[in-house]
C-alpha cells in the first residue's frame, strides 16, 4: 500500500503547513505587543529551539529562573512560533521570538549576555554556539540514568550544571578526556525547592498513587515506556480497589510514534473518566497540565518508568516503584539507584496493589531512598539546591569577568555566517 502511505504522508505535511501558517499569523499579531527587553539588560538567556511538544523541558525551569531574575535578568529565546505563543502565556521571565538567524544576531549584539542555558540537545543549539564571548551551559531537563545523560554532546558546552555525585560519576565512566572537575558543576535539583501547587482533589483516607510513565522512545535502547506493557493493567487494578486515588501523568509525547502505545494511553484516560463517573468521590486525576511538583509531593506511592521522574520523586524521599522495560535492548544503568530500587515487571502489573502496600511500610526501602537521594542530589533540605544554583551562577559570572578582563583589548570578531540560511520549517509540527 505504498500509494496510500504516500497520500497519508502528504496529507500530514499539508496539515502541518496550514497549521504552521496559522500559528505564524498569530505570532505576527502578538509580537508587536511583546517588546524586547531594553538593550544591555539581559545577563542570562535560556535558548529553546524546539516545538511545543517539548515545552515541558523549559517549564520545569520557570521557578528557578524567576528566582535569579532580580539579580541576573533572564530572557527565554524561542525559535518556534508554536512554542513562543505558549511561552508568552506561561513564562515568569521575558520571552523573545527570534526565528531567523539575523534576529538572533541582532538580539545577542544588543544585550549583555554572559550565560546561555540549554535544556536539550536540539541541532539548532549550534546556531547559538557561534557566539564566543559568553558561557554556553547545559542545564538539561532532569536527572536520570537514561543513555541521554551521558552523551558525548556534553563536550559541546563550556559547562554543565548537573545534579550531584551520581551524575559526575556517570559521566566519568562514559566521556573520555573530559575535565569533570571544571566543567561539571553539581547543583542538586533546584526545581524541588518549588514543588507545590493546588491539589485538584480533596485529601481523604485514600492512598494516592502517582503513575507517571515516559513515552515509547524513538529507538530500542531508549524504549523505557510502560503504558502499553504495564499501564492499563496496573491502573485498572488500582481503580478497582475503592481505597486508592490514581494520578495519571503521561509524558507529553506518549504515542507519537507507536499506535499501540497511543491506544493504551487513551484506554487509561478513558478508564479514569469512567471510574470517576461511577464514584465521583474517588477524584482520580488525569493530569496533563504544565505544572509539575504537587504530584510528586502529594502521592503516597509513585510508579514511574526510567526517566527524570524517578529522580524528581527520589528528591522527596517518598516511596517509588520503577517499571522494568520489556525491551531487551533497553539501556539500563544499574550502577546507581536503579541497582537497588523496587522494580515492577510487566507480569507483576496486576499485583500492584500488594506491591504498593509493601513499599509503603518497608523500612529497608526507605533507608535506600535516603541514601540515593543524597547520592544524586546532595543536600536536599529546603533551599539548599537553590543556594547551589545561585552559587554556580555567581562562579560563572566571576569567570566571565575574569576572561573579559584578559581579552578586553582584543578586536571583536564578526560571528555572523552569511551561509547559515534558516531552513523552511513550515512542514514541521508547531502545536
Amino acid at each position: 500500500m505504498p500509494l496510500l502511505r504516500d497520500f497519508r504522508t502528504a496529507r500530514k505535511v499539508l496539515r502541518n503547513i496550514l497549521r504552521s501558517r496559522r500559528t505564524r499569523r498569530q505570532v505576527a499579531q502578538e509580537v508587536a505587543r511583546r517588546p524586547h527587553p531594553a538593550p544591555g539588560t539581559i545577563k542570562i538567556a535560556l535558548y529553546f529551539a524546539d516545538a511545543p511538544v517539548n515545552l515541558y523541558q523549559v517549564r520545569q525551569w520557570y521557578a528557578p529562573l524567576a528566582e535569579i531574575n532580580p539579580d541576573w535578568p533572564v530572557a527565554i529565546i524561542s525559535r518556534s512560533p508554536g512554542s513562543v505563543l505558549q511561552l508568552w502565556k506561561e513564562s515568569p521571565v521575558p520571552v523573545v521570538y527570534l526565528r531567523q538567524v539575523a534576529d538572533l544576531e541582532h538580539f545577542v549584539h544588543s544585550q549583555d549576555i554572559h550565560i546561555v542555558f540549554y535544556v536539550n540537545q536540539n541541532a539548532r543549539n549550534f546556531q547559538m554556539f557561534r557566539y564566543g564571548r559568553m558561557w554556553h551551559v547545559f542545564i538539561n531537563h532532569g536527572e536520570s540514568d537514561k543513555m541521554y545523560m551521558t552523551t558525548n554532546q556534553f563536550k559541546a558546552y563550556d559547562y554543565s550544571l548537573v545534579a550531584g555525585d551520581a551524575a559526575v560519576d556517570r559521566l566519568s565512566h562514559r566521556l573520555w578526556d573530559f575535565d569533570l572537575a571544571k566543567r561539571a558543576i553539581p547543583i542538586g535539583r533546584p526545581q524541588a525547592d518549588h514543588f507545590a501547587g493546588e491539589l485538584p482533589y480533596t485529601p481523604d483516607e485514600r492512598t494516592v498513587v502517582l503513575y507517571a510513565p515516559t513515552w515509547e522512545g524513538d529507538r530500542a535502547a531508549a524504549a523505557y515506556g510502560s503504558i502499553a506493557s504495564h499501564g492499563v493493567e496496573l491502573v485498572s487494578a488500582l481503580l478497582a480497589t475503592g481505597r486508592h486515588r490514581v494520578i495519571y501523568r503521561p509524558h507529553p509525547r506518549s504515542g507519537v510514534l507507536d499506535a499501540e502505545y497511543a491506544s493504551a494511553n487513551a484506554a487509561i484516560i478513558a478508564s479514569i473518566a469512567a471510574a470517576n463517573a461511577a464514584d465521583p468521590s474517588a477524584q482520580h486525576v488525569f493530569d496533563n497540565g504544565p505544572e509539575l511538583g504537587w504530584q510528586l509531593v502529594a502521592a503516597d506511592v509513585a510508579i514511574t518508568d526510567i526517566s527524570a521522574m524517578v529522580y524528581d520523586r527520589l528528591a522527596t524521599g517518598k516511596p517509588i516503584i520503577v517499571t522494568r522495560p520489556v525491551s531487551p535492548s533497553a539501556d539500563i544503568d544499574e550502577g546507581g539507584f536503579l541497582g537497588s530500587c523496587d522494580w515492577l515487571d510487566a507480569g507483576e502489573a496486576g499485583d500492584i496493589v500488594a506491591i504498593s502496600d509493601r513499599v509503603l511500610t518497608d523500612e529497608d526501602a526507605r533507608a535506600r531512598l535516603a541514601f540515593w537521594a543524597e547520592r544524586h542530589f546532595g543536600d536536599t533540605s529546603p533551599g539548599a539546591a537553590t543556594a547551589r544554583f545561585r552559587e554556580a551562577i555567581g562562579h560563572l559570572m566571576g569567570e566571565w569577568d575574569r576572561h573579559h578582563a584578559i581579552h578586553v583589548g582584543d578586536r571583536e570578531p564578526s560571528e555572523s555566517d552569511p551561509f547559515d540560511d534558516e531552513e523552511d520549517d513550515e512542514a514541521l509540527p508547531t502545536e
